[in-house]
């Protein structure tokens, strides 16, 4: 069984920042795409970045890009997220999640692991 553990988070006003990391435990971490995925009340699960298994190739959704950043650190089997520029909007759980390719994990068919989620709630 793979883990991966978020922390981060909370509650932040708009135009505010807050940063995320998550750590896995699987062993090959540093060969597989990783990516945020975020569900928003009533809403359907999204994508918001991934970020390829070196580190180099990075994509996000139009709706963050220019606002968030998605990073890796092998070393650590760490990922992470800063959020700059926060929206009422961006207010939903958070998902860490690993992929079964190298290269990207932009749909949930590409997910093979899931964190369990963290909230981040943006006031007006």
């Amino acid at each position: 069984q793979v883990y991966l553990v978020e922390s981060g988070g909370g509650l932040v006003q708009a135009g505010g920042s807050l940063s995320f990391s998550c750590v896995s435990s699987k062993r090959s971490f540093s060969t597989y795409a990783m990516a945020w995925f975020r569900q928003a009340p009533g809403k359907e699960r999204e994508f918001v970045a991934d970020i390829n298994w070196r580190g180099t190739i990075t994509f996000y959704a139009d709706s963050v890009k220019g606002r968030f950043t998605i990073s890796r650190d092998n070393g650590k089997n760490t990922l992470y997220l800063q959020m700059n520029g926060l929206k009422p909007e961006d207010t939903a759980v958070y998902y860490c999640a690993s992929g079964l390719n190298s290269i990207s994990v932009r749909t949930a068919a590409s997910v093979d692991y899931w964190g369990k989620g963290t909230l981040v709630t943006v006031s007006p």
